[in-house]
């Protein structure tokens, strides 16, 4: 990609030196592989933090100093004075904590396959090609990109070589406001309904057109251009299974069924919800219940179980039932993994490091900046 002044390349080929799990560690039972764990995690003491992302199963969150949402994580993480950082998360997670932590913190990725299908669907090498396309035929138009934080760093550092920010699912609306005072439209990437349902929030749905980079018979360059708001055509995998149709379904079983769902969710699904809002947000949702209340959860299965546990005066249902699926990429990250690479750092040895280089870092760390500078 040039436009940065940066080298990329597709998600899947930017960690090829991460390792498959050791034959030895695939058939561990599950006492002696906690044991395992504990033992590790004790001999390493301080010098690790192991975070856990709320998708994560529980045989992970159990070991995690730290339980939440990726960017909430990240921070936790550059707060602590741990020298290895654990991500039980994606790769984007693993890559957004290495930028912001600092050089002497070391980040690794327990499962080489934890890779965020969404996070795939906006490869800054597309996205860069799709840039040249659109704002050539928008001639003195000034296009903003506002990017979700669940992206590459490539792309991250794309957005602010090109004047844009970094959002999270809690504050979307505030950097889209940000950046039409910057300049004349949006493209947002990758997740279509967190844009959408962020348009709608703004006024905007009517002058919001999507861009299909798979699609020549989508919308042209010109149309584009032409619109306030483009929305890059990804979406997360699990939020979009969700439908209006679950929302009557579990009012019809529940009678005093409250609804919760992320803003990833279909536009349909948001609208028959009763709130909306960022992992963060559904914890606290469900926190802040009155006990006796019912909370259906429109996200990843994983977070509805923690719920379940963590809250047991409130009942807590998955939104779609048994047909509720867990994330295929936070799935990567099993406990025999998280045993494997904590013994080799107790032998001195660092596996499936994550490292950004350092010009993108930098860059990317500045898109992130952007944003945080909007709520001082």
């Amino acid at each position: 990609m040039e436009t940065a002044d940066i080298e990329t390349d597709l998600s899947l080929f930017k960690y090829d030196n991460l390792e498959q799990l050791p034959p030895a560690y695939r058939e561990l039972e599950p006492e002696e592989r906690t044991a395992r764990i504990e033992a590790a995690l004790a001999e390493l003491g301080d010098d690790v933090v192991v975070l856990g992302h709320n998708y994560q199963r529980k045989e992970i969150v159990e070991h995690a100093d730290f339980v939440g949402d990726s960017y909430q994580l990240s921070k936790e993480a550059a707060e602590s004075d741990a020298e290895y950082v654990i991500f039980g998360g994606v790769t984007f997670m693993a890559e957004t904590a290495d930028v912001i932590t600092d050089d002497d913190q070391t980040v690794i990725l327990p499962s080489m396959e934890a890779s965020c299908p969404m996070a795939g669907m906006a490869e800054a090498l597309q996205v860069d090609a799709a840039w040249a396309e659109i704002t050539a035929a928008a001639g003195d138009k000034d296009i903003i990109p506002v990017t979700y934080m669940n992206s590459y760093a490539d792309l991250k550092a794309f957005t602010a070589e090109h004047g844009g920010a970094i959002c999270t699912s809690s504050n979307a609306a505030d950097v889209f406001e940000w950046a039409l005072e910057q300049g004349d439209a949006v493209l947002f990437m990758p997740d279509k309904y967190l844009g959408i349902n962020t348009a709608y929030e703004l006024g905007l749905e009517d002058s919001a057109v999507a861009w299909d980079p798979w699609d020549p018979e989508g919308t042209d360059a010109a149309e584009a251009a032409d619109a306030d708001v483009i929305l890059w055509e990804g979406y997360c995998q699990v939020h979009e299974r969700f439908r209006a149709s679950h929302i009557e379904e579990i009012r019809a079983e529940h009678e005093d069924v409250n609804v919760v769902v992320h803003p990833e969710c279909r536009r349909e699904v948001v609208e028959a919800a009763d709130v909306v809002g960022s992992t963060a947000t559904i914890t606290e949702t469900v926190a802040n219940a009155d006990p006796g209340e019912t909370w259906a959860i429109g996200t990843e299965i994983h977070l509805a179980k923690h719920l379940d546990r963590w809250y047991p005066e409130v009942e807590v249902l998955p939104l779609c039932g048994d047909a509720c699926m867990d994330c295929n990429a936070m799935r990567q990250i099993d406990p025999n993994y998280l045993t494997w690479v904590l013994e080799e750092l107790t032998k001195g040895r660092e596996r499936n490091v994550i490292e950004v280089p350092e010009r993108e870092a930098e860059l990317a760390e500045l898109s992130v900046q952007r944003m945080l500078d909007l709520a001082e």
